[in-house]
């Protein structure tokens, strides 16, 4: 049984890092999660490790999972580390124990840390997600998204994986990518059959894009914009529907509410003011 745990606590879209103390023997000034010694499933014992490093309150930490324990190696010593990860509202905290300094990071950027603990990326992962991003040929971005879904819910080799990858993400507005929530990116390439053995390499999908995607760059492409999202008064636009398909017209007023906007035609005889569906027009020029 694992004797040891690193913590990983999320706050909103952050995950916290520690920094080690230059004093402490093992990893001076490596940035951690929380390490603690002690029975994982301990959890009050766990809970007042947590608050000693980040001077976090108890009553406002909450449990959600913990992963099969890592054999890590601290000098010349063997390891085995529990993950556990918990959720709070509280983003102050005060480095403790044997920890100096901490920071709230996007979970994608894990990675970027020159001096880790051993396997710090890839624990987190045991007991949370990243967001890996697929390269698809444009126009294909459904067809490989529903091929995806349709290799995670069979029998097949990929069988293995199936509790490994949570979702396929494909933003209707999003041309030649998809987006792929798993622990790890071999999973990842293990799904499109780009490593192993007996999986197909899926058709249309060309590779993952190198890394770990942090949240803050991928979440504005999964946020539902509005259609009127661009337009504003006095844009030059094209109508692409209904029966003035094709024509130019010019925007006079736009009601982001009912996502319509109201143009008037450049070829009318006579100034028409002529309202419709936001996302109808596409604008070919923009308000100086």
């Amino acid at each position: 049984m694992s004797e040891s745990y690193t913590v990983y606590i999320r706050s909103g879209e952050k995950v916290l890092l520690m920094q080690r103390s230059d004093e402490v023997a093992d990893f001076p000034g490596a940035w951690d999660g929380i390490y603690g010694v002690g029975d994982p499933d301990d959890h009050d014992s766990v809970v007042s490790r947590i608050s000693e490093c980040t001077g976090i309150s108890p009553d406002k930490m909450s449990f959600v999972r913990s992963g099969m324990a890592r054999g890590l190696a601290f000098g010349n010593r063997l390891n085995d580390v529990t993950p556990i990860l918990f959720i709070t509202e509280e983003t102050e905290v005060s480095p403790g124990a044997l920890y100096k300094n901490s920071e709230w990071v996007d979970p994608g950027k894990i990675q970027d840390k020159d001096y880790a603990t051993p396997q710090l990326k890839e624990m987190y992962g045991d007991v949370a997600s990243y967001l890996y991003i697929l390269k698809t040929s444009i126009g294909q971005e459904q067809n490989v998204a529903g091929e995806i879904r349709a290799r995670l819910s069979g029998t097949g080799s990929l069988k293995d994986i199936q509790d490994k990858v949570f979702g396929v993400l494909s933003p209707h507005y999003m041309k030649g990518f998809i987006f792929i929530e798993a622990t790890a990116m071999h999973h990842v390439q293990k799904l499109i059959g780009r490593v192993g053995v007996g999986v197909t390499p899926l058709k249309n999908c060309s590779k993952v894009l190198g890394g770990e995607a942090p949240l803050e760059d991928v979440l504005p492409y999964l946020e539902p914009k509005a259609a009127t999202s661009g337009i504003e008064e006095g844009c030059i636009v094209e109508i692409s529907g209904g029966a003035f398909r094709g024509q130019a017209a010019r925007v006079t007023r736009v009601a982001e509410t009912k996502e319509e906007v109201t143009v008037e035609l450049f070829e009318a005889a006579v100034p028409v003011a002529l309202t419709v569906r936001a996302d109808q027009v596409r604008v070919t020029q923009r308000v100086e």
